[in-house]
């Protein structure tokens, strides 16, 4: 198969598929990873893909806010992204967990106001790496709060990395709470980021993961995956959430729960 006809089918795997891995173009078209690698490159240039390390990703399944998402948006920007919404998941997201219950909170807005919600009652044992929920707990009524260490990410106010994981070892939780640059049926929850293995070591201390996200994430498709949709349980979202999206996730077995 020559170039052209190479790249041009490479576009129709991109816009069935939203994205496509090197090793996997390689099978296809018998061609080395190089050669694809260099095509890549040459769609990227002509702004017809957006390249990540190991494959690419069309420019349809990139969020409107693009440049914010790869930049790694502010923690205190994200605030301001659907903070009615966040607001109201967080609320009722609060309210799944009983007294008592330990409690893992990930980085990010949304899971930030999950604590801050939390923080009212009191009564549990908190494990976080997001620093600005920590400082919502500080004050929190018989509540046992524990920060893990690890790597400081100024842009999201939280620690990642591998002494952060480490902290985890041995940890067994109820419930974790976790939001997304992204979420999809098929895809699970992704970011547009590097760094975050740290929400699949937390997920696998705990009984069940609810995933807090707004609407707007609905469909995004990062080049990192967080999760697969299969471990997640509950998804915890808004009204603005289509009737087959809802359908789809409920299909693979997550309890979906909308709020006004």
């Amino acid at each position: 198969m020559n170039p052209l006809n190479r790249r041009e089918k490479i576009l129709e795997l991109l816009k069935k598929d939203g994205q496509v891995a090197v090793k996997e173009l390689s099978v296809l078209f018998d061609t080395s990873e190089v050669t694809l690698r260099s095509d890549l490159k040459f769609l990227e240039n002509q702004g017809k893909l957006k390249r990540f390390f190991g494959g690419a990703q069309s420019i349809e399944s990139l969020p409107l806010t693009q440049q914010e998402y790869e930049d790694e948006v502010q923690i205190d920007n994200r605030y301001q992204l659907n903070s009615d919404s966040k607001e109201r998941i967080a609320c009722v997201a609060a309210g799944l967990v009983r007294k008592g219950d330990s409690i893992i909170i990930d980085s990010g807005s949304t899971t930030h106001l999950v604590a801050k919600c939390l923080a009212k009652e009191g009564g549990y044992t908190i494990i976080t790496n997001n620093l600005a929920a920590s400082s919502e707990l500080l004050e929190a009524p018989d509540t046992t709060l524990v920060i893990v260490g690890g790597t400081y990410r100024s842009k999201t106010k939280s620690l990642h990395g591998y002494q952060a994981e480490q902290c985890l070892n041995g940890v067994q939780a109820d419930v974790l709470f976790v939001g997304a640059d992204g979420i999809d049926p098929e895809k699970g929850i992704t970011t547009f980021n590097e760094g975050y293995a740290i929400t699949g070591v937390m997920a696998s201390c705990v009984q069940k993961v609810v995933a807090v996200v707004d609407s707007a994430k609905l469909g995004r498709i990062g080049f990192n995956k967080v999760l697969d949709a299969s471990q997640i349980d509950t998804l915890v979202t808004d009204s603005g959430i289509p009737a087959d999206t809802k359908r789809k996730f409920e299909n693979i077995g997550l309890e979906v729960i909308v709020v006004d």
